[in-house]
């Protein structure tokens, strides 16, 4: 599993590259050679970069689903659409396709964030307002998640 740490400020060109910080391109070294899946996020206004190996354990847990029950068709369709495989070329750019620009509304200022085994693609100005917007319920929200969970028992 790949643990990704931090969110880094970098620009999108005009052709819809983005140029990943050597950071984040450090902590990526073991998995650039497998390529990335790139997709929108379920939750948010932004895409999120799957290394390759996490991707396949989420298509691990996806193909267990019954495809004989319609809401398992349904979910599986929405959750891969508009899915690419993406790599970095010679110069450390990522290319987001044109139809994943437009959904997450990227403009030229970009905010790469981590997210335990994946990183989230934002526009700049939707991530600092998603974040803004979650402030006041983060500690309601820390507590739901983890308050019941003695922390020897996390993995």
């Amino acid at each position: 599993m790949v643990s990704l740490i931090g969110s880094y400020e970098c620009k999108a060109d005009t052709k819809g590259r983005l140029m990943l910080p050597s950071a984040l391109k450090k902590q990526l070294s073991k998995v650039l050679e497998d390529g990335f899946v790139l997709k929108r996020s379920v939750f948010q206004p932004c895409l999120e970069l799957y290394p390759m190996q996490e991707w396949n354990k989420m298509m691990e847990g996806i193909n267990k689903l019954n495809r004989f029950k319609k809401k398992n068709n349904d979910f599986i369709r929405r959750f891969t659409a508009g899915v690419k495989m993406v790599e970095l070329d010679a110069s450390g750019r990522l290319l987001i396709p044109k139809d994943l620009y437009v959904f997450a509304g990227i403009s030229k200022e970009v905010v790469v964030a981590s997210a335990v085994g994946i990183l989230e693609i934002w526009d700049k100005d939707k991530y600092e307002k998603a974040i803004d917007d979650a402030t006041g319920d983060f500690a309601d929200l820390a507590e739901e998640v983890m308050g019941n969970t003695d922390i020897d028992e996390l993995p």
